[in-house]
């Protein structure tokens, strides 16, 4: 990895939203509102906020279940409904009541094996197809090698007929993953990079129109004691990567070198987001840290760092 003192660097002080959250993720720009929306998996939340009228505007769903990932829906107003990864399956939100009904399922039923079981971190992919990982849950024991990596593809089903169907609309990928995390894809869409937190890697592969994945390699190994957690892909194919434990954001280049850092005031730095040339970063509670690191833990921060990211890419419901 570079040495610190030779790459570029940005500190960041205090955040600019601090709610407290216990587990911080999944933060996503929504343009044609000028708001940010993100996720407090352990507090089962769904937060926006305003980036025109400041932090008071925070708004928040209250669901029953964790929820780790959002995602609009190609043709459907967000400000109505967003897709969402949940405890066993992905669902459709309604913004204003707060309900949801899920659109497909990990697996076939709510059985003890699947109870074990809930989404992690996800993204669509640029033909609208969902990939979404699993882990092991809160409070069932440690995290144990019964994740996946799946590939939702929704196309030409309307949600109403989707439970039905759940069997033929996911692919499990990759299996016997412990914390499989984010994924995203290079500017030219020829590369899918997927984060597997717990062996400290961040996987590449060469990514088909179709939704194969070929010639899989390790693009980073991360040396340190942290472990890399979410990113995003700016437009210049640069990984901007958050590494829990390690109060920092990593900008690793296309061939996989340390370039850059973002330095923070807390540890568990979860996941980060584009909003013009800004990255908007999540994280998570910190009890066992001291200072700054424990008072600020599950704060929202922003900084400038003078690169742009792509638009996220909508799932589709049907072709």
């Amino acid at each position: 990895m570079a040495d610190q003192d030779e790459i570029p660097q940005w500190h960041v002080t205090e955040p600019y939203l601090n709610l407290h959250c216990l587990l911080g993720e999944g933060p996503y720009f929504e343009k044609a509102t000028n708001t940010l929306r993100f996720v407090d998996i352990k507090k089962k939340q769904v937060h926006t906020v305003s980036l025109s009228d400041g932090p008071d505007s925070l708004q928040t769903v209250q669901l029953d279940v964790p929820v780790t990932v959002t995602a609009n829906v190609d043709g459907i107003n967000p400000q109505d409904n967003i897709l969402i990864g949940i405890k066993y399956g992905i669902a459709l939100l309604d913004r204003k009541t707060g309900q949801y009904e899920y659109l497909a399922k990990f697996a076939d039923g709510d059985d003890d094996s699947s109870a074990r079981i809930r989404s992690n971190d996800g993204a669509a992919d640029p033909h609208g197809r969902l990939w979404l990982g699993t882990m092991t849950d809160f409070g069932v024991g440690p995290f144990e090698p019964e994740g996946s990596l799946f590939k939702f593809d929704l196309f030409n089903k309307s949600a109403s007929s989707l439970l039905a169907t759940s069997k033929e609309a996911r692919e499990a990928t990759r299996t016997g993953l412990t914390i499989p995390n984010s994924i995203g894809w290079s500017p030219d869409q020829k590369t899918m990079y997927f984060t597997h937190s717990s062996d400290r890697q961040v996987l590449a592969w060469d990514y088909g129109a179709d939704g194969s994945l070929s010639n899989e390699r390790i693009f980073y190994q991360h040396p340190g004691a942290g472990e890399p957690d979410g990113f995003r892909v700016d437009t210049d194919g640069n990984v901007w990567h958050a590494v829990w434990g390690e109060s920092r954001i990593i900008k690793i280049s296309p061939a996989g070198k340390v370039i850059g850092q973002v330095n923070l005031p807390t540890r568990h730095i979860t996941c980060c987001e584009f909003v013009g040339t800004e990255l908007f970063i999540t994280s998570a509670e910190d009890d066992e840290g001291e200072g700054d690191s424990k008072r600020y833990g599950g704060g929202l921060f922003r900084v400038d760092v003078g690169a742009t990211g792509p638009a996220h890419y909508p799932v589709k419901l049907s072709a």
